[in-house]
């Protein structure tokens, strides 16, 4: 989150009055406000209360609940892991512990479609796949940009494309030109892509006898966004749903920076074995945009312009 959080990601929480740096208008007040770590579990049940009106138009598929691997359905809840700092993909509620969001409401209509509830938890970004890959959780659901590396690692359920997308403050004060950004300092959220790429452009820079693109690196993405409005870093990058959101938050103080590149799909982690439930959940995406669920959920965030219509396991991506 790469503004997609491709090999690694990035999130954004969304940021309301900057002049109360304290609380961030769509996570509250919370311990995850602008760069604050959050401990907090949310858990719900299915398209209740986990996520905000919306996910429950949501109905049980029979035919594909019958699919679901019967460990699994015994088991009856799934517990996910989701780093709740990447508004409005997913950030944390008023309340400071209910995961909400663009992805949360898609889980939740694909969960209830195949007749399972959902448990969120939320975590750091760069720990979900350990997590899943070692049962503390059943799936990850955290803006993951599909890549071979992590293929190798976990099956992945493609379901939305994004891309990177730089900001920068209102005027682009420091003139900053993302195809020659040598010597600024930009911000990003660890674990995400967007500093693999940044690592590479910084590289170019001096072998050519520039100066390096300085990092700064944070444990949230609602704290890059704190970061760049308060002048410390010149420009931010991170996946283009989480940038897009961050500026409409901030009202006139954010613009873009430069295009959108490196366009790719977000997918839902599964262990690596669990091939069936990961065949269940791309059938009922697929139900879910057959019935419409699907794209009025994105328009619900804004986000429709990132609508797929083939929903993959482990698609093929470089």
């Amino acid at each position: 989150m790469t503004q997609l959080r491709h090999a690694t990601t990035t999130k954004v929480a969304a940021l309301g009055s900057i002049a109360a740096l304290g609380c961030l208008a769509l996570t509250g007040c919370g311990s995850n406000s602008l760069g604050g770590s959050s401990s907090t579990t949310a858990s719900g049940s299915g398209s209740s209360s986990t996520a905000p009106a919306g996910s429950s138009t949501a109905t049980l598929n029979s035919t594909l609940a019958a699919k679901v691997p019967a460990a699994i359905k015994a088991k009856g809840t799934l517990t996910i892991g989701s780093d709740a700092s990447y508004a409005p993909n997913e950030f944390l509620g008023s309340d400071g512990k209910t995961v909400q969001g663009m992805d949360v409401d898609l889980f939740n209509a694909v969960a209830t479609t195949l007749g399972l509830k959902t448990n969120f938890q939320n975590a750091s970004f760069d720990t979900i796949i350990l997590g899943v890959n070692s049962g503390k959780y059943d799936v990850g659901v955290s803006s993951f940009t599909i890549n071979a590396d992590r293929e190798k690692q976990v099956a992945m359920v493609s379901y939305f494309s994004a891309g990177t997308q730089w900001a920068v403050k209102k005027g682009n004060p420091k003139k900053v030109d993302i195809g020659n950004a040598c010597g600024l300092t930009v911000g990003v959220q660890k674990g995400t892509v967007e500093i693999d790429d940044l690592t590479a452009r910084s590289k170019k820079c001096t072998s050519s006898g520039k100066k390096p693109i300085t990092q700064i690196v944070e444990e949230q993405q609602s704290k890059v966004t704190a970061d760049l409005i308060s002048g410390k870093v010149d420009a931010m990058s991170a996946d283009s749903p989480i940038t897009l959101y961050a500026i409409k938050q901030t009202g006139d103080q954010l613009q873009t920076a430069g295009a959108l590149y490196g366009t790719a799909p977000y997918g839902i982690v599964v262990p690596k074995k669990e091939t069936a439930l990961a065949t269940a959940f791309s059938e009922a995406l697929q139900a879910l945009d057959k019935s419409g669920v699907y794209k009025n959920i994105l328009a619900k965030w804004g986000n429709t312009s990132g609508a797929v219509t083939s929903f993959a396991v482990n698609p093929s991506v470089s």
